[in-house]
C-alpha cells in the first residue's frame, strides 16, 4: 500500500513538473493585453497578470464608468475565478481600443459571469459584440446566464483592433475580463480537408474562428495556466455516448514531438499523453465505436481538430482504425505510426472541415479498422471551432429558420455578383432531402447548395464562400440539359461530353457529364472539383458546382462564348485573331497560370497546358480550363514531384517524360508550344507531314534559331506584325522550350515578356484596327506555301483524331474536344 501511495506521488509530481515545463515554454506573444475589467488592483493568474481596469482606462471609450463587484461565494473555484468577481457595465456603445504591434493571427477572450449588483439583476442583460477586423460579429443579442469564457481566433491585418460592446434597446452590457493576444500564425494552416464532398479545403488561414469546445480525452481539465497558449481543456466523461464503451490511458512523459507538425502550441503533453481508447477488454471480436456528442448550431461550418498520439501500442502489433465525423467516414485505416514515420507516442493532428451543418449537434467516433490485428482505437485531443459566416458568429432566427426550412423544400436562387470589371451571374439551388439508404463506411451527399462567387474581378478571393462547390441536384442539371439532349452536345472530351445547358432565367451553362467507360474517371472529377474550389482567378475558368447523384460525375462551369483557343487558330471557320489579340489571349493564359504557380502556398501545376484547354469568353478573354490533371507541386525544400507521367502529345515537357519528375517548367515548356501554336496556327503533331515539320515545337525552334520564325508563321498574320514584337515573341517561346527545366523562364518572366512584345506592337500600330503597317514584316511565307493552307488544317484535324472540325464548336466549353493522346 505505501509502494502504491509513493508511485502516485511520484506520478502526480511528474505530472506538475510538465505542466510547469509546459507554461514556461512555447510561443512568446508580441501582442498580449489582459483586462481585469471593472477592478481596482491587478491580479495574477498563473504566470499572467491582468492588469485592473482603472489603470486600464486608456484602452476604454465608454460614456459612463460603472464598475461593479460582488463577494459571492457562488463563483466556482477556478483558476481563473477571480476575474469573475468584477465586471464593467455599458449602458451605451462601448469601445476598447488595443494597439496591435504584430499582425497575424491573435485571441480575443471575453469573460462573463452575471451576479447581482445593486439590485441589478446582469442575468437580464441583452447586448452584442463586435470586433473591427472584417467587421466580425462576435456575440448577437447575447444574455449570459451563467459563467462563460467566449474565445476567438482572428487573422487581424491592421495595426490596431476594437471590441466594441453594444446594448440592445431598454438594456445593458457588461464584461468580466478581456484578453487580446498574438497566437502562433502556424497554429492554422490550409492542411483542412472538406467532407461530403471529399477534398481540400483552402482559405482556412484567413477565417476567423470562435472555440466551440476544447477536449482532453481520457485526461484531467487542463486550465490556462498549463497550456503554452493560455487554452483551456475540459474532460471528455460528460461528451461520451457511451461511456461503458471506452477506457482511459495515459503516458504523458512518453510523448514525442516531431520535427515539424504538431508542437506544444498545438497542444500540450498532458493532452497528448492521455486518451480514450475502446474497451475491448480483450475480446478480439469487439466491434463498436467509441463516440462523443457536442453541440453547435445550425448554419454553419466547423472546423474539427482531432489530435492522436498512440500511447498504447507496443511492438509490432500497432494501432489501425477508422475515425468519422457524423456519417462520414473520414479517415480509414488510420496507422499513427506510418505518419509519424514508425515512431509510437508522437504528437500528431489533423484537420476536417464540415459542410454547413443543418442540425444542432455534431458527433465524433473512432472504431475498428478492418486491418486491425487487435480491434482497438484511441484519441487524446478535440477542438471544434465554429467558421464565422458573412462576418458573423451568429445567425438571427429568421435567418435559421428559413436555412432549415430550405432542407424541405425545392426553390431555385439566382446570386447575382456585381464585381469592379464585370458581373457574375451564378444559380444556387436547394433542394428536397429524400430519405436515402446509410451504409457505414460510405460518405453520404449533401443536398445542400453552398454558394460559391464568381469571381468580380479580384485575382483570388479566401472568403469562406469562394472555397466550395455547388453540390447541384441531379434533376436541376437534367432540366438544365433537356435530358441531356444530344442536341445540345458541344464537345466532346477524354472525360466524356459537355453540353450546353439553359437555366429558366436563360442562364447558359456548360455541363461536362463523365463517362463510366472512360479512363478518366474518379481520380479527375476529385481533383477538378478540389483545384477549382480552391482558386478564384479571373483567368482561370469558374466552377459553378457538381453533381454525383445516381452515380454520375457531372461537372457545371460557367458558359464561355468563344469557345477554345484551338478551333479560332485552325480546324473551324472562325474568323482569325489578329496578332495584337493573340498576344492578349497568351497573356491572359500566363497570368491564369503564374497565378497557380505563386497563387498558393504551395505551386500547383496544371499538366495538361494547350490551346484546346484555354477558352475565350465574349470578349476574347482567355480563361485556363481543365484541372483534372493537376498536381499540387514540391514542397519548399523540394526540388519536383516523382509522379507518372500525363499529358498531351506534342505539348509534353521531354524532360518530365524522361525523368518522371514534374515541376512548374513543366508547364512553361507546354506554354512555349501553345505560343508557337498561336504565332503558326497549326497542330502540334501531324503525322501526315515530312519528318521535320510532324512536331510543331522542334520545327518551330529550328525556324527561330536561324532567326527566320516570320518564314513560318500564320499566312494571315503576314504583314501585320513589327519585327520587334515578334523576335521578342520568338524568343520567349524558344526559352520556354529549353531542354532543362532549369534554363527555362518562370510563368511570372514570360508573362512580362509577353507584356513587352504587345508593347512593341502597339507602339507602331496602336491607331490601326487592322494591326498593319507600312514596316512591318513581309508579305513572303514560303514554307506555308508548300502546302494548301485554305483546307489542309482542317485535314491535319481530322487525320491526328483531333478536334470537333465543324463549326458547331463556335461556342465550345472546356474540353470539348478529344484530349490529344492523354
Amino acid at each position: 500500500m505505501m509502494m502504491a501511495c509513493e508511485v502516485l506521488k511520484f506520478l502526480f509530481l511528474q505530472f506538475l513538473i510538465l505542466n510547469f515545463v509546459c507554461c514556461c515554454i512555447g510561443f512568446d506573444p508580441k501582442d498580449k493585453y489582459y483586462i481585469n475589467c471593472g477592478s481596482s488592483a491587478d491580479v495574477a493568474v498563473g504566470s499572467i497578470t491582468y492588469i485592473a481596469d482603472k489603470s486600464s482606462s486608456r484602452f476604454l471609450s465608454t460614456p459612463e464608468d460603472i464598475l461593479a463587484h460582488t463577494s459571492s461565494n457562488s463563483i466556482a473555484s477556478s483558476d481563473d475565478s477571480v476575474l469573475f468577481r468584477t465586471a464593467r457595465i455599458f449602458t451605451k456603445p462601448s469601445r476598447y481600443t488595443f494597439p496591435l504591434r504584430q499582425s497575424g493571427r491573435h485571441w480575443i477572450r471575453l469573460r462573463f459571469y452575471p451576479f447581482l449588483y445593486q439590485n441589478l439583476d446582469m442575468k437580464s442583460a441583452n447586448f452584442s459584440v463586435f470586433s473591427s477586423h472584417k467587421k466580425t460579429r462576435l456575440l448577437s443579442d447575447f444574455s449570459p446566464q451563467n459563467g462563460t469564457v467566449k474565445e476567438y481566433l482572428l487573422n487581424v491585418t491592421s495595426g490596431i483592433m476594437v471590441i466594441t460592446f453594444s446594448p440592445s434597446r431598454n438594456s445593458f452590457a457588461y464584461v468580466n475580463s478581456v484578453e487580446v493576444v498574438s497566437a502562433p500564425d502556424s497554429l492554422i494552416t490550409d492542411d483542412a480537408s472538406l467532407f461530403n464532398p471529399i477534398m481540400a479545403y483552402s482559405g482556412l488561414v484567413d477565417q476567423a474562428l470562435e472555440t466551440v469546445v476544447r477536449v482532453n480525452m481520457g485526461g484531467p481539465f487542463v486550465s490556462l495556466v498549463n497550456d503554452t497558449l493560455g487554452r483551456s481543456w475540459v474532460p471528455d466523461w460528460s461528451f461520451l455516448l457511451h461511456p461503458n464503451l471506452a477506457t482511459n490511458a495515459s503516458n504523458i512523459g512518453g510523448v514525442r514531438y516531431p520535427g515539424g507538425g504538431a508542437t506544444q502550441d498545438i497542444a500540450p503533453p498532458t493532452v497528448y499523453g492521455t486518451c480514450t481508447k475502446m474497451n475491448s477488454q480483450s475480446d478480439p471480436n469487439s466491434n463498436f465505436n467509441v463516440t462523443w456528442n457536442f453541440g453547435v448550431d445550425a448554419g454553419f461550418q466547423y472546423l474539427i481538430r482531432l489530435h492522436f498520439c498512440d500511447i498504447v501500442s507496443k511492438g509490432a502489433n500497432q494501432l489501425v482504425f477508422d475515425v468519422y465525423i457524423g456519417e462520414f467516414l473520414v479517415d480509414r485505416d488510420l496507422e499513427l505510426s506510418s505518419v509519424s514515420q514508425g515512431s509510437l507516442a508522437t504528437a500528431y493532428f489533423k484537420d476536417f472541415v464540415t459542410p454547413l451543418m443543418d442540425k444542432d449537434s455534431l458527433s465524433v467516433s473512432i472504431g475498428p479498422s478492418k486491418l486491425s490485428y487487435y480491434p482497438d482505437a484511441l484519441l487524446n485531443g478535440l477542438e471544434v471551432m465554429k467558421i464565422s459566416r458573412k462576418g458573423s458568429f451568429s445567425i438571427g432566427a429568421s435567418s435559421l429558420t428559413a436555412f432549415l426550412r430550405s432542407k424541405k423544400k425545392l426553390v431555385m436562387i439566382v446570386g447575382v455578383s456585381v464585381g469592379v470589371t464585370f458581373v457574375s451571374l451564378i444559380v444556387v439551388g436547394v433542394l428536397v432531402f429524400m430519405r436515402r439508404r446509410k451504409k457505414k463506411q460510405e460518405v453520404s451527399h449533401s443536398k445542400i447548395w453552398i454558394h460559391i462567387p464568381v469571381d468580380g474581378g479580384a485575382s483570388h478571393s479566401h472568403t469562406m464562400d469562394s472555397n466550395l462547390s455547388y453540390c447541384i441536384p441531379f434533376a436541376v442539371v437534367e432540366e438544365a440539359t433537356n435530358s441531356f439532349d444530344e442536341g445540345r452536345v458541344i464537345g466532346v472530351g477524354g472525360f466524356g461530353k459537355v453540353y450546353e445547358g439553359v437555366l429558366g432565367d436563360g442562364t447558359k451553362l456548360a455541363v461536362k457529364r463523365g463517362n463510366p467507360s472512360s479512363p478518366q474517371g474518379l481520380a479527375e472529377f476529385r481533383t477538378e472539383i478540389e483545384m477549382l474550389s480552391r482558386f478564384r482567378h479571373r483567368h482561370l475558368v469558374s466552377l459553378l458546382g457538381y453533381c454525383d447523384e445516381k452515380n454520375e460525375m457531372i461537372l457545371v462551369y460557367e458558359y464561355m462564348e468563344n469557345g477554345t483557343l484551338k478551333s479560332h487558330l485552325y480546324g473551324s471557320n472562325l474568323p482569325s485573331l489578329g496578332w495584337k489579340e493573340r498576344l492578349q489571349i497568351c497573356i491572359g493564359a500566363a497570368r491564369g497560370l503564374h497565378y497557380l504557380h505563386t497563387g498558393y502556398t504551395k505551386a500547383v501545376i496544371h499538366r495538361d497546358v494547350k490551346s484546346a484547354n484555354i477558352l475565350l469568353d465574349e470578349n476574347l478573354m482567355a480563361k485556363v480550363a481543365d484541372f483534372g490533371l493537376s498536381k499540387t507541386g514540391p514542397d519548399i525544400n523540394q526540388t519536383h514531384v516523382s509522379t507518372a507521367v500525363k499529358g498531351s502529345f506534342g505539348y509534353l515537357d521531354p524532360e518530365y517524360f524522361r525523368r518522371q519528375q514534374l515541376t512548374e517548367k513543366s508547364d512553361v515548356y507546354s506554354f512555349g508550344v501553345v505560343m508557337f501554336e498561336v504565332v503558326c496556327a497549326r497542330p502540334v503533331i501531324v503525322p501526315s507531314l515530312p519528318r521535320e515539320m510532324v512536331n510543331l515545337g522542334e520545327w518551330a525552334i529550328k525556324w527561330q534559331k536561324k532567326g527566320e520564325l516570320d518564314q513560318i508563321i500564320d499566312h494571315r498574320l503576314v504583314g501585320r506584325i513589327k519585327p520587334n514584337s515578334l523576335r521578342k515573341y520568338g524568343e520567349t517561346a524558344e526559352k520556354c522550350l529549353a531542354e532543362f527545366g532549369v534554363d527555362r523562364p518562370s510563368m511570372g518572366d514570360v508573362l512580362w515578356n509577353l507584356e513587352y512584345a504587345l508593347q512593341l506592337q502597339e507602339a507602331v500600330v496602336r491607331d490601326d484596327p487592322e494591326e498593319s503597317s507600312s514596316n512591318n514584316i513581309h508579305e513572303i511565307s514560303p514554307h506555308f506555301n508548300d502546302v494548301d493552307t485554305s483546307n489542309s488544317f482542317g485535314q491535319f484535324e481530322r487525320s491526328s483524331g483531333d478536334d470537333l472540325s465543324d463549326a458547331s464548336v463556335s461556342k465550345v466549353f472546356s474540353q470539348l474536344i478529344r484530349s490529344e493522346g492523354r
